[in-house]
């Protein structure tokens, strides 16, 4: 089985480019997943993931996904090599992207909503969240 599940901030905004055999679109961009463990006296480390995202997928990322913001991609690791004009053989291992959603708790100037992105959680008089009691779950 090949799945990934990713979650970090995007080190730059997406770049769009289209293929030349049909013209279908391919966002590109990287994310910085920090690692889960820091030793001690050290930064806490992370690693630069190569992501591409094509079709519809690439579209909802390149239009809505800036950089710094946080995000979790789900997909697969590829690898694929090519020869540049030189005759140099490349090599790039990168996540297909199948499924990408937002991951911050609130985007930036979003002063509009009361509603956070957990199901159920409405914020409360103190600034806290509480969750909705079982009676108002549609299951």
């Amino acid at each position: 089985m090949n799945k990934v599940i990713l979650m970090g901030r995007l080190t730059r905004d997406p770049e769009v480019r289209y293929t030349q055999t049909n013209n279908t679109l391919v966002a590109s961009f990287s994310l910085a997943v920090n690692r889960r463990f820091v030793r001690q006296g050290e930064e806490r480390q992370a690693d630069f993931i190569n992501v591409v995202a094509w079709s519809k997928l690439g579209e909802f990322c390149s239009k809505y996904f800036k950089r710094g913001q946080q995000v979790s991609i789900v997909g697969r690791i590829q690898t694929r090599t090519w020869d540049d004009e030189q005759g140099q053989k490349h090599y790039v291992t990168e996540v297909v992207a199948e499924e990408a959603y937002f991951a911050d708790s609130k985007r930036d100037g979003d002063t509009g909503s009361n509603f956070d992105s957990t199901f159920g959680a409405m914020p409360n008089t103190e600034g806290g969240f509480e969750m909705s009691s079982g009676d108002d779950l549609p299951f």
